[in-house]
């Protein structure tokens, strides 16, 4: 009774101790609780920034992106963007701040809306649903009184479970190894208003994980997170991606491009280009990018 033992999507055991989990059981009652209170709509507002998915696998999901255009406040961000996304791929969007990479992001994760053009979705990615964002630390809104352990099993709200502040044995089992894998399981009971940045980060991260989506979007999701912890989770983005799954990170740092990414999509409201680091990272596409040639040193790493 006190242990139990899964298969995960990767095909890897995981053990787990129920009886670690006893103090974070009422949280997630009383956190249930305050869902109904605060009401749905205003609950979905507050969740909008994580995007949300359903429980699935295998993963051999697709991506069409064809003429995509989106508008925000009367103005073109993004203009007639055409690429496709394999699955077991880990990209790397780069660009210029106010280029379109959140935007971009957004619209695949729903929020938006195109103007023009669309998303197709193709695979075991059969729509939006499938798709874990995390987005920039400056756009959460951490008002509400959450704890870490919450946070992370909103990755599981779609079972239903939440809302009878319940969860299943599997969900336990993910939320408590999505938190050990980003080394914050003994922070679980820790209100979210109490971490550091960087810390809060890594609980959206863990939260995307504990979905089990398809496709992974990561917007600047390393803003103040530490180098260490910064490789632990590239090496699970990169797990991710051995299992077939699709990750896509924004990034302003260009200093390890070349090994950290499978691709490279480079936009600046257009697409610039879209391919294997060697293949595009180059001092031209710098300057075409970024309008300067500061770059040059670390493209030569």
């Amino acid at each position: 009774m006190g242990r139990s033992s899964v298969t995960l999507p990767d095909g890897g055991p995981f053990c787990y101790d129920y009886s670690a989990d006893n103090a974070a059981r009422p949280t997630v009652h009383n956190f249930a609780a305050g869902i109904r209170g605060l009401g749905f709509e205003a609950f979905e507002r507050m969740m909008a920034p994580f995007g949300r998915t359903k429980n699935m696998g295998p993963y051999n999901p697709r991506l069409v992106i064809e003429d995509l255009s989106v508008e925000r406040g009367g103005h073109v961000v993004l203009e007639g963007l055409n690429f496709e996304v394999e699955s077991n791929t880990m990209i790397g969007v780069i660009g210029p701040s106010g280029g379109g990479k959140s935007t971009l992001f957004q619209t695949l994760a729903g929020i938006l809306h195109p103007s023009e053009g669309g998303v197709e979705f193709h695979g075991s990615l059969d729509s939006r649903g499938d798709v874990a964002y995390v987005s920039q630390s400056e756009t959460m809104n951490w008002q509400f009184p959450a704890t870490v352990y919450d946070v992370v099993s909103m990755g599981r709200y779609t079972n239903g479970n939440i809302w009878l502040g319940w969860l299943g044995r599997r969900d336990k089992e993910m939320v408590h190894m999505c938190l050990n894998q980003v080394g914050l399981w003994g922070r679980r009971s820790s209100l979210m208003t109490d971490l550091s940045g960087g810390q809060r980060q890594r609980v959206c991260i863990a939260r995307a994980l504990a979905q089990e989506a398809s496709v992974i979007l990561l917007d600047e999701a390393f803003s103040g997170v530490d180098v260490g912890a910064q490789e632990g989770i590239l090496d699970l983005l990169r797990t991710c991606c051995v299992a077939g799954r699709i990750v896509m990170l924004a990034t302003h740092d260009l200093t390890d491009v070349m090994e950290r990414f499978d691709k490279l999509l480079c936009i600046n409201c257009n697409l610039h280009a879209y391919g294997s680091p060697e293949e595009t990272f180059s001092p031209d596409l710098i300057a075409d990018l970024y309008g300067t040639r500061s770059f040059e040193v670390q493209t030569a790493r």
